[in-house]
């Protein structure tokens, strides 16, 4: 496994982030267990979470199940850099959401004693919180650094002017700020190119991508559909992107094909191979499925073959591939 830092940190990581959003829902606990120890058996040290992940409100299964593998010892916390999130709401009352200074305490506490853990390596913002000022979040969290409860802080889901705006605010207090952005980001949903990865470069936030495969889509789906498999892709919107797209993922599994690669591992690399991402977040339902992603961090695209993906899914703005304002103007 090949390690990379988080931005401009010292931290670490893997290249491959370990998602653990169907632990719970999808993935019993003993499966669960059973995939990170196979995580760092491969060598994966970056796992993801957050306190919302199993969706029973207040609860934080998926924290439990990892806070319960832990406990189990064999240095399995000290090998991994855990990363949770806090924003949804975990309760009925107005507090128990957002990123106020009480809520952030209360949600750190709460994640730390699900987790079975005295820190946390990375806390990541959901969401951005437009109603609460930057000098509160920056205090509050720099209040938890003081405490040793959280090491390092984090994005999910923000505009570029957002990164900009936490970076600023941070700075103007001498504190170290956001080290990286989590952002959907795959073939299929390139518009983070626009503002956000340019944002997340010249601030030295590594970008962490959510849903690399657009939910199963660049999965090889139409193989699997012909095979007579299901896949999650086979209804609701996933469905209705899926026949509105069509053709362009035919081409895809095809070309996939063509190199001898699952188009997931294609995927995956393809990510692999654009600058600022330190590692895109897999989600594996089993320990087969976490063994055939590790093929995409050793899958080296050459130039043609990333030409011909860029022809299939073009990069946003009528410009092409250049990030705004050029995207936009000229």
């Amino acid at each position: 496994m090949e390690y990379t830092h988080l931005g401009r940190s010292g931290l670490s990581v893997s290249r491959l982030c370990l998602g653990t959003m169907n632990f719970g829902p999808e993935t019993s606990e003993a499966d669960s267990h059973a995939i990170m120890d196979r995580a760092h058996e491969h060598g994966l040290n970056f796992f993801d979470t957050a306190n919302v992940y199993g969706w029973k409100q207040g609860e934080g299964v998926t924290e439990q199940i990892i806070g319960r593998w832990f406990a189990q010892g064999g240095n399995r916390r000290e090998k991994t850099v855990i990363a949770t999130k806090l924003y949804g709401s975990m309760g009925d009352w107005p507090n128990d959401n957002k990123l106020s200074a009480l809520n952030i305490r209360r949600a750190a506490d709460a994640s730390l004693k699900r987790l079975q853990t005295d820190y946390i390596d990375l806390y990541q913002m959901h969401h951005v919180d437009r109603d609460t000022p930057w000098d509160e979040i920056w205090e509050a969290f720099s209040v938890l650094r003081q405490q040793g409860k959280v090491i390092y802080f984090g994005s999910s889901n923000f505009a570029g002017w957002h990164i900009a705006q936490a970076a600023e605010a941070a700075r103007t207090r001498g504190f170290l700020g956001l080290v990286s952005e989590q952002s959907i980001y795959n073939l299929m949903t390139r518009w983070a190119e626009l503002e956000v990865l340019p944002a997340a470069k010249h601030y030295g936030l590594g970008v962490i991508p959510w849903s690399p495969l657009h939910g199963g889509l660049l999965g090889g789906v139409l193989r699997k559909q012909r095979e007579g498999g299901g896949s999650r892709s086979s209804s609701g919107r996933a469905a209705d992107a899926l026949e509105k797209h069509r053709d362009t993922i035919d081409a895809y599994e095809k070309l996939c094909a063509e190199l001898g690669e699952d188009p997931a591992n294609v995927g995956l690399a393809w990510l692999l191979h654009q600058d600022g991402v330190t590692a895109p977040i897999i989600g594996p339902r089993t320990a087969e499925q976490l063994d055939s992603s590790l093929r995409a961090a050793e899958l080296k695209l050459d130039a043609e073959v990333l030409a011909k993906l860029d022809e299939l899914f073009p990069a946003p703005g009528p410009n092409g591939s250049k990030p705004a304002p050029e995207a936009y103007a000229w």
